[in-house]
């Protein structure tokens, strides 16, 4: 059952973020067009990651209770109306109040399939479970551009929103008819504690707490490396959708391919070594891109930032799935997506204040000074918070 469970749940997934990414190439020119500033692209962002953020952990709390089937429905549907609607938005403020409610939905998902495959996740192989979703999103991710280029090459920009609509309606679909519901497999949700207090617990736990702020420092790079990209593109050479789409696939897909041996590897060696390789990958290759320019050198440089975040994402993955068998999966996730949500929130607002006031540039050079500095010091709380500390935690 759990098999048949993984299964649909990764298919899901991918399905779902095959159509989040194909929106990744025309969001910022779809926006631009409707008057949006540096300011507003990252409020748009902003937004989504706020929304999200705030919405993860009580999700991901009520799941470990109420059980995750119907949230991941849930979230899926909502995807579905937002490619609907987003094509008819007439105003960055429409379009600002259409990606709220898409913040929403995204909480339902994500950090639920977390959950789910935390849950099943056997001791000594969460880094290979982990990489196993992480596969499927960044999978999903990557492919979506280049489709989404495409289509809006040929057919508008308005084909890719309807095609991520399609796509999420269809996910919606395969769970909705598909999936059992976890509580039938007889597995163990998790401690049942309430949302505040599995949170301040959570935030109490110095190991915890390095993990959350490593998280959260290596999604600051999101905004420029996705949202200001295209728009770093038009500047330094005749650009079209399809190399845009090409160019965050590099990432994404070097970032998929690469997940399961350095799953693998983060079962068998010590994770907060390759945590820290990542994170200074992520930070160098995100202050060099500005220096690119051509269409080779932007596709060299996302491929090697795809293969420093797949060194850091199964880690903390596995990082996370250890300290959910403590706090609860869904309310370990959920905080732990809160975190993500968070970089992302203050990297739209940081970068797009940078990107105004100093120049384009600069939202790159910032976002990597920030990343280095914040996840060296989340690292910094894991270390000092050893495994062996495990059964006082456990005793709380």
């Amino acid at each position: 059952m759990n098999r048949q469970i993984l299964i649909i749940l990764l298919l899901s997934v991918f399905i779902a973020l095959l159509g989040i990414g194909i929106i990744v190439p025309v969001m910022p020119d779809f926006a631009t067009r409707l008057g949006a500033s540096g300011t507003a692209l990252g409020m748009m962002v902003a937004a989504f990651s706020l929304t999200r953020g705030f919405f993860q952990p009580v999700v991901g709390s009520l799941s470990d209770r109420w059980g995750r089937k119907g949230f991941l429905v849930v979230g899926l549907f909502i995807y579905g109306l937002v490619g609907l609607i987003m094509p008819a938005a007439g105003s960055v403020g429409n379009l600002i109040v259409i990606r709220v409610f898409h913040g929403f939905g995204s909480a339902m998902i994500v950090p639920v399939a977390m959950a789910y495959v935390s849950e099943m996740a056997p001791p000594g192989e969460e880094g290979r479970y982990m990489g196993l979703l992480n596969i499927a999103i960044f999978t999903g991710i990557g492919g979506g551009p280049m489709l989404g280029g495409f289509f809006a090459d040929l057919w508008g920009m308005a084909s890719a929103f309807y095609a991520m609509a399609g796509l999420s309606f269809l996910a919606f679909a395969l769970v909705l008819l598909r999936m059992p519901v976890m509580a039938e497999t007889g597995t163990k949700v998790g401690p049942r504690l309430g949302i505040f207090r599995g949170m301040s617990q959570v935030l109490a736990s110095r190991r915890a707490s390095g993990i959350l702020l490593t998280r959260m420092a290596t999604m600051i790079v999101m905004v420029p490396s996705m949202a200001f990209l295209p728009l770093l593109m038009y500047q330094r050479f005749p650009t079209t959708g399809t190399m845009i789409g090409l160019v965050i696939a590099g990432r994404t897909l070097t970032n998929a391919l690469l997940q399961t041996p350095f799953g693998r590897l983060a079962d068998r060696r010590d994770k907060v070594v390759l945590l820290t390789i990542g994170c200074m990958i992520v930070s160098l290759i995100i202050v060099l891109v500005p220096l690119a320019v051509d269409f080779r050198q932007y596709l060299g440089l996302f491929v090697v930032l795809g293969a420093g975040v797949a060194m850091l994402w199964p880690a903390l993955g596995a990082l996370a799935t250890e300290e959910g068998r403590i706090f609860g999966h869904g309310t370990m996730m959920g905080v732990f997506n809160l975190s993500m949500s968070a970089g992302i929130f203050l990297g739209s607002l940081g970068t797009g204040w940078v990107m105004d006031l100093f120049g384009l540039s600069w939202a790159f050079y910032s976002a990597g000074v920030a990343v280095l500095i914040l996840s060296l010091a989340g690292v910094a709380m894991i270390r000092a918070a050893p495994a062996s500390t495990a059964p006082e935690r456990s005793a709380r």
